[in-house]
C-alpha cells in the first residue's frame, strides 16, 4: 500500500542537524541534535479564560519537509511551534593516527 507508507512517513517530524566543532588531520568531531516534536500544548481554551488542550499526543506534519504544511500539524491543526520539543544531543569523535606506509 503505497499511500500507508506515506502516511506513516508524515506522522513524526525528526530534524536532524550536523554542526562540525572541530576538524583537523588526526581526529573531528561532529555534533548531532535530533528534534522530536512531541504533545501540543495550546491552550484551545484561553479565548473563553480557561485551559483546556487537545490531546493530540505527537506532532504530525501536514506536508513535505520545506513546505508550509510541515509545520502544521495534521491531528490537531496547530503550529509546530505549540508542540513540546524535545533536543537530543549527541557528540561523535572520531580519532585517526598519522598513516603510516610501508612502501
Amino acid at each position: 500500500m503505497p499511500g500507508f507508507e506515506k502516511e506513516e512517513m508524515k506522522k513524526l517530524q525528526l530534524v536532524q542537524k550536523r554542526d562540525e566543532t572541530s576538524k583537523s588531520s588526526t581526529n573531528s568531531s561532529v555534533t548531532i541534535r535530533n528534534v522530536r516534536y512531541a504533545e501540543c500544548q495550546k491552550n484551545h481554551a484561553a479565548g473563553v479564560g480557561g485551559y483546556a488542550v487537545d490531546g493530540c499526543r505527537e506532532f504530525m506534519a501536514n506536508g513535505e519537509e520545506g513546505t508550509t504544511g510541515a509545520l502544521t500539524c495534521a491531528a490537531c491543526g496547530c503550529h509546530r511551534n505549540f508542540h513540546r520539543r524535545e533536543v537530543q544531543t549527541e557528540v561523535v569523535c572520531e580519532s585517526s593516527s598519522p598513516s603510516s606506509n610501508g612502501a
